[in-house]
C-alpha cells in the first residue's frame, strides 16, 4: 500500500473510534443552557438567538427525523448528530497533522518510505486523539450546540487549502494544473459559505488559509508575509460584513424600491437583487477567464 492509502484509511479509522467515543458518553437529554433553544428549534424548524443558524436547523431537523421525530428523543438525535459531525472533525484534523508531518520531512513530491509512513501515520494519530480528549472540546462533541458542526466546517476549510498547497506543488510550472488546483480554494469558499448558516467561527480560516497561500506561491519576505496577513484580515471582514449583512441589507432596500415605488408585489426586489448579483458575477468571471487571472475567479 502506497502512503495516500494508508493516510486514508487510517483518516477514516481515526474517525468512526473518535464518532463511537462521542455518541457513546453523548447527553441523553438537553444541557442546561442553549442546548434546549436550539433542539427547539431543530425540532420546530424555528428560529434560535440571533444571528440564527439555518443550517445547523435544518441538519438538526433530519437527525430528529431519523430518530423517528419523538420530541422525547429530539435532544440525543442532536446531540449524536454533532458528536459524528465532531468525529469527522478529527478526521481532518489527522489529515491536517499528518500533511504537516509529511511536508516537514520530505516535502510533497517523495513518497515516504515505510519508516517515514508509520512516523508521519504516528504524528497525526497522537495529535488527533489529544484533540479528541481535550476537555471543552469533548464537552462542544456531546451536546446540542452549533460549536460541533462549526467545528466540522473550520476543519474541512482549512483542509481544502492544505489540499490546494498539495495539488500546487505536484502541479510545479504547469499553467493549467495550477489553476485546476484552484478548484480547491472554491471549495474552501463554498465550505465557509455553509459554515456562516452554523456559526461565524469557521471565518478564521480565512486569513490562515492567505498565509498558506502567500508561502506556498510568493517568495518570503517580511514585508510580504505583513501585506498576506492583513489581506487574510481585510477579506474576513469583508466576508462578515459585506457578504453577510449588506446584501441582506441591499436585497431589503431593493425590495421597499420595488413593492414602495413600482408597487410590485413583495420579494420582486429582493428576487432581481440575487439575479442581478448573479449576472454580476458570471460577467465579472468571464472577465477574470478572458485575462487569465485565476486569483481573481
Amino acid at each position: 500500500m502506497n502512503f495516500r492509502k494508508i493516510n486514508n484509511t487510517t483518516g477514516w479509522v481515526v474517525f468512526v473510534l473518535a464518532s463511537l467515543v462521542y455518541i457513546l458518553t453523548a447527553e441523553m437529554r438537553g444541557s442546561f443552557w442553549d442546548c434546549g433553544e436550539f433542539v427547539s428549534a431543530c425540532y420546530k424548524v424555528q428560529l434560535p438567538h440571533p444571528p440564527g443558524a439555518p443550517l445547523f436547523v435544518l441538519l438538526g431537523r433530519f437527525a430528529i427525523i431519523a430518530f423517528g421525530d419523538n420530541p422525547m428523543t429530539a435532544a440525543k438525535a442532536v446531540n449524536v448528530m454533532n458528536a459524528i459531525a465532531i468525529g469527522a472533525t478529527i478526521m481532518f484534523l489527522f489529515w491536517t497533522v499528518t500533511h504537516f508531518a509529511r511536508k516537514l520531512m520530505m516535502g510533497s513530491h517523495e513518497e515516504p518510505n515505510l519508516l517515514q509512513t508509520y512516523t508521519v501515520i504516528g504524528a497525526g494519530i497522537i495529535g488527533a486523539f489529544a484533540y479528541t480528549f481535550s476537555d471543552s472540546f469533548w464537552f462542544s462533541a456531546v451536546e446540542g450546540e452549533v460549536y460541533a458542526l462549526s467545528s466540522l466546517f473550520t476543519g474541512l476549510a482549512f483542509w481544502a487549502i492544505l489540499k490546494w498547497e498539495h495539488a500546487n506543488d505536484l502541479a510545479g510550472n504547469d499553467r493549467m494544473l495550477r489553476n485546476r488546483a484552484d478548484r480547491w480554494i472554491i471549495f474552501l469558499f463554498f465550505s465557509l459559505g455553509l459554515s456562516i448558516g452554523v456559526h461565524l467561527l469557521g471565518l478564521l480560516v480565512i486569513p490562515a488559509a492567505v498565509m498558506v497561500y502567500y508561502y506556498n506561491r510568493y517568495n518570503y519576505t517580511r514585508k510580504g508575509a505583513i501585506i498576506a496577513f492583513i489581506i487574510g484580515c481585510v477579506l474576513t471582514g469583508l466576508v462578515q460584513v459585506v457578504v453577510i449583512q449588506w446584501s441582506i441589507k441591499l436585497a431589503g432596500w431593493f425590495d421597499i424600491l420595488f413593492v414602495n415605488s413600482f408597487h410590485l408585489p413583495f420579494f420582486s426586489g429582493f428576487t432581481f437583487f440575487f439575479i442581478l448579483l448573479g449576472v454580476l458575477v458570471w460577467l465579472g468571471l468571464r472577465w477574470a477567464t478572458k485575462n487569465n487571472w485565476s486569483f481573481l475567479r
